[in-house]
Parts: structure tokens; C-alpha cells; sequence
């Protein structure tokens, strides 16, 4: 196990349990901190990965993750922040 493990499992050990508390509980903002805060850790430790690993293809995972990532912040804010859009009819319905 090399330097860059340890780093990856670190990151792993203290974290994550902690971003996963926080998106399990409180309001819906904090829940969604906790994962935008996850998804960043997760993204860190795909970018060590593959350094300690000798692998630079597991460097794909960490770049599809940074892409998905602020979109799936988008759709928990939309589904869970409890507004509900009505669609208006136009003014010729009756």
C-alpha cells in the first residue's frame, strides 16, 4: 500500500461518513451540502486511485463525476425543494 492508498482511504474513512450524516439528516439544504460535499470527496479519491494504482483510465470515473455531479445537485433542488409549477392555460381556454 503506497502513500496515495492511504490518502484515498483516508479520505474514505473521515469524510464520507461524515458528508453521509449530514445528507441523511436536517433540512433539505443541508442534505443537499452533504451531497454536493460527497460527491466532491468521491471525486478526489477517483483522482488517487488511479495514482496509486499505476491506472490512468480510472481518471474517466473522476471526469464523469465532476460532470454529473452539479446536475444531480440541479435535480434533488428541483424534486425535493417542495414547490410544485402549475402550467396556466392560455387565455382562449374556457
Amino acid at each position: 500500500m503506497n502513500a496515495w492508498a492511504v490518502a484515498a482511504l483516508v479520505l474514505l474513512a473521515v469524510p464520507a461518513p461524515a458528508c453521509l450524516w449530514v445528507a441523511a439528516r436536517g433540512s433539505a439544504v443541508h442534505r443537499l451540502v452533504g451531497a454536493s460535499l460527497l460527491s466532491s470527496v468521491t471525486g478526489a479519491v477517483f483522482l488517487l486511485l488511479p495514482q496509486a494504482y499505476d491506472r490512468s483510465s480510472y481518471q474517466d470515473l473522476a471526469l464523469v463525476l465532476g460532470v454529473l455531479a452539479p446536475a444531480g445537485a440541479l435535480v434533488f433542488t428541483r424534486f425535493v425543494s417542495g414547490r410544485h409549477h402549475e402550467t396556466h392555460g392560455s387565455a382562449t381556454d374556457t
